[in-house]
């Protein structure tokens, strides 16, 4: 930047660079930059026009003279747009001669002034804070805590007749976090999460059951075993989406934000945490236990004398029917085309789909369809779309993360 040069108005800096084989000033230079650069561009972008008008500013120009050649920088200020200021850089260039002497000139940059004055903001503002931050005692810093809890606790509501602790969402919202207790709603409320609602206690209330099954679900635990056993009565009673816990031993209410941000963004459904974890493992013991009693009440059962013993019949494998060997036949037409189609009760096609586009064909699905049929993958989307729209029957090669089954919808794979 020149010395001096006024920049309220000033978007952007010129700057070039000038060589002469010759000993030339700087009037030299700025007449050449006016004159040579006159009638080039259209009127709007004449330099004496714009200088006029301040568009541009005064041309700085730096320039010395070793050995029988000059060299130095030219700056020009602008207020124009990105694009002619832009052209106009490109136009200096354009100069080959500088009073007597053969000159070249390349713009070396354009320099954004705002970027350059946002970066002195930035820097400033972070000096003022550190300031701010030094200046603030343990007192005023209990202060601005209580003030902040106080906040906290007003914004706590209550859900259901067990008054249970409940972020003020909790009864709008159309996703859920159940967690254990009071704190944990709080600790999640101090960072913005408010459709939270406390258990209170290992014993899930059953109105927290009916609640899971009408909202998305997820249930963030303490990472101990006090965590298992309410996540494992909630399993029983309700009906939960999503799975996630605070780390190995710490608790929801001792979390920091990243942490909170880290476990919810990491929540796993259903059926995939139970498929990694043996949490219910307890459960299907005492299962396997009420089995064996039953298996050794037969074993010993004495039977009357002129019985005759009937010997034991081997269950008969399962037989696919003939619709779903139907349906596998009519899907491998379809393996590796990418396409679809949509049956009627008759297995006549109604319409042949793209696979890419079988989510909005299903949902502008009208009258009657009984079946969908596709290369691709049935998704949780899918079925629950299809169950709106009173599908039956969707068939593709394979299905993933079903969590929640529709008595109503048939899923028929290729395996």
């Amino acid at each position: 930047m020149g010395k001096g040069e006024e920049l309220t108005t000033t978007k952007y800096l010129i700057h070039a660079q000038i060589t002469a084989n010759g000993i030339v000033e700087k009037p030299d230079v700025v007449g050449a930059v006016f004159g040579q650069t006159e009638g080039l561009l259209s009127n709007d972008l004449d330099l004496r026009e714009l200088q006029r008008t301040g568009r541009i500013g005064r041309i700085q120009v730096n320039i010395h003279s070793n050995s029988g050649r000059a060299k130095g920088e030219i700056v020009i200020p602008s207020s124009l747009d990105r694009v002619e200021t832009a052209i106009l850089a490109a136009s200096l260039e354009t100069i080959n001669r500088v009073g007597p002497c053969e000159a070249e000139i390349h713009t070396t940059k354009v320099e954004d002034v705002r970027a350059v004055k946002r970066e002195q903001v930035v820097n400033r503002a972070k000096e003022i804070y550190k300031n701010m931050v030094e200046s603030v005692g343990p007192t005023s810093m209990r202060m601005i805590e209580e003030v902040r809890e106080a906040m906290r606790v007003h914004e706590i509501s209550e859900y259901g007749e067990d008054r249970l602790p409940a972020g003020p969402s909790i009864h709008t919202s159309d996703a859920i976090i159940v967690v254990e207790g009071r704190s944990d709603v709080l600790n999640l409320l101090k960072y913005g999460i408010k459709n939270t609602v406390a258990v209170e206690g290992v014993s899930v209330p059953r109105s927290i059951g009916e609640l899971s099954k009408k909202r998305t679900t997820t249930a963030f635990v303490d990472g101990d075993r006090g965590g298992e056993l309410i996540l494992k009565e909630l399993l029983q009673i309700g009906d939960v989406d999503y799975i996630t816990r605070a780390p190995k031993g710490k608790e929801v209410e001792d979390l920091e934000k990243d942490e909170v941000l880290v476990a919810l963004r990491d929540k796993v459904p259903t059926a995939q945490f139970l498929a990694t974890t043996n949490i219910l493992n307890d459960s299907n013991n005492n299962n396997n236990k009420k089995d064996n009693n039953n298996r050794h009440h037969k074993k010993h059962h004495r039977y009357n004398r002129n019985e005759k013993h009937q010997p034991v019949k081997e269950p008969k494998p399962e037989i696919e029917d003939d619709e779903v060997s139907l349906m596998k036949d009519m899907l491998k037409e379809f393996e590796g085309t990418g396409c679809g189609a949509i049956l009627d009760e008759a297995l006549n096609m109604t319409k042949e789909v793209e696979v890419e586009n079988i989510y909005e064909e299903i949902k502008n699905i009208e009258g009657t369809a009984d079946t969908v049929i596709f290369d691709g993958v049935i998704s949780q989307r899918l079925v629950d779309v299809a169950s709106e729209k009173g599908i039956k029957k969707l068939v593709a090669f394979k299905s993933m993360n079903i969590v929640k089954k529709p008595h109503d919808v048939k899923l028929i794979t290729i395996n």
